[in-house]
């Protein structure tokens, strides 16, 4: 079936879905596979829960109803980049090692002072996250914000090719899946495929000039259209914080305050990445500020709770050693008694777990910290050995062990950070901890 006619059935749909137990009523079934399962196996009993039709690629589920096409995640992908041409609004695309999220949040929030937004939901930016974001815009949809995420080489280019991105940015890029990437180099590589999107394509990306990696590739691009912005470049800078004003605030050249509600002097760069978005699109300034002192972070991603016994800083969706260091900085930097720091290990390192392990905790051994509590075994093992962590440092297996040591001996009174990869599941102590 040629993509046109397939496009004239999605228009036709309720919409699309590659989740067989969330089939509605006049949808159209994708059915992908996975490592644990086959889609092509729920292809009949989608068409049998009210999808309008199922596409999928195994001829020997061929039925009424059922489109059989060579590749069911390239139709779809395909889908998607015709569904995004025929819509022919501005879509702004972001990637990077460490702010994705919160960053497409705030110009999402930014750019809906102006116009009528759809974005990326939680975070769907992968091959199939992208297309789907894609497929649920409609034609009153005047501005994309699209997230895009990678663990290897090509995979940018390839969701910026779906996408079709008519301006972007790359938040920063850091040691982050190095098992993929294969090294730093590596990682850069990919996430200037959107810089190279870009320039190809005549169109406009935003950097961090206060970002030496960023300017780095910038400057390798010599055709490229670009927009500076940073902290320092604009003569902003970052207000104190402390228990009593844990929020990050910003004070603008012009000495208006912006008043966020997300945690961590790090977030100052994707505010100004927000701002900087807000003027390429011509969004009202004022607006701008007040959509950022309204957005409110959630699932677990910078955000502070004030619980009966403790003040969580809590940052726990995930970590790599960018983040982590940004993390403890900005930590270092708090006016707060009683410090405690939970860390769980980073994970996707390859080769160089251990060294960057280590090197967390000797950054970590230089704040006044009241308590240690480190879960996985990397952590263990960069530790061992150490006098210092021996002493003054808790180990556990996993998270439920730690949330068990808790129970049994409570925290009370302490600012508490809470860092680590999503693998590590540290929301499980949350609940102890408030």
């Amino acid at each position: 079936m040629k993509i046109e006619e397939l496009y004239r059935l999605f228009t036709q749909s309720e919409g699309v879905t590659t989740d067989s137990r969330a089939i509605k009523p006049g949808c159209i079934f994708f059915a992908l596979k996975g490592d644990n399962f086959d889609g092509n196996d729920f292809a009949a009993a989608a068409i049998e829960k009210g999808a309008s039709w199922s596409v999928a690629d195994r001829a020997d589920v061929a039925g009424e109803k059922i489109i059989i096409v060579d590749n069911v995640l390239s139709t779809l992908q395909q889908l998607a980049r015709y569904h995004r041409g025929q819509l022919g609004i501005p879509l702004f695309a972001l990637t990077g090692t460490n702010g994705k999220t919160t960053t497409k949040e705030l110009v999402s929030a930014v750019l809906s002072a102006k116009y009528k937004v759809a974005s990326t939901a939680g975070n769907l930016n992968n091959h199939i996250g992208v297309p789907l974001t894609l497929l649920k815009m409609d034609s009153s949809t005047e501005m994309a914000v699209v997230e895009m995420g990678a663990s290897g080489p090509g995979e940018i280019r390839d969701l910026c090719e779906i996408a079709r991105p008519d301006m972007g940015l790359i938040t920063n890029v850091g040691k982050a899946h190095l098992l993929g990437f294969g090294s730093f180099e590596g990682v850069k590589k990919t996430k200037g495929e959107l810089y190279d999107f870009l320039e190809q394509n005549g169109s406009t990306a935003l950097y961090n000039i206060d970002n030496p990696n960023l300017c780095g590739m910038i400057e390798q691009r010599k055709n490229l259209r670009k927009v500076a912005y940073g902290l320092n470049y604009s003569g902003a800078r970052i207000l104190p914080a402390s228990p009593e004003e844990p929020f990050l605030r910003i004070a603008l050249e012009d000495g208006k305050v912006v008043n966020t509600q997300l945690v961590g002097s790090y977030n100052a760069e994707n505010v100004m990445a927000a701002l900087a978005a807000a003027e390429l699109t011509g969004t009202d300034r004022g607006l701008a500020v007040a959509a950022i002192e309204n957005y409110r972070p959630s699932n677990n991603r910078s955000q502070m709770v004030r619980g009966k016994d403790n003040l969580l800083i809590v940052d726990a969706y995930n970590a790599n050693p960018t983040s982590m260091r940004a993390a403890l900085e900005n930590f270092r930097q708090m006016e707060a008694a009683n410090k405690v720091v939970i860390m769980g290990d980073m994970l996707e390192l390859g080769a160089d777990s251990q060294k960057e392990h280590k090197e967390i905790l000797d950054i970590a051994r230089t704040i006044n910290i009241r308590y240690y509590f480190f879960v996985g075994s990397e952590f263990r093992s960069a530790a061992a050995g150490d006098e210092y962590y021996s002493t003054k440092g808790n180990f556990f297996e996993d998270s439920l062990r730690l949330k068990e040591f808790l129970e049994e001996n409570p925290l009370r009174g302490n600012t508490i950070l809470i860092k680590g990869s999503r693998g590590t599941k540290l929301e499980k102590a949350l609940e102890i901890l408030s």
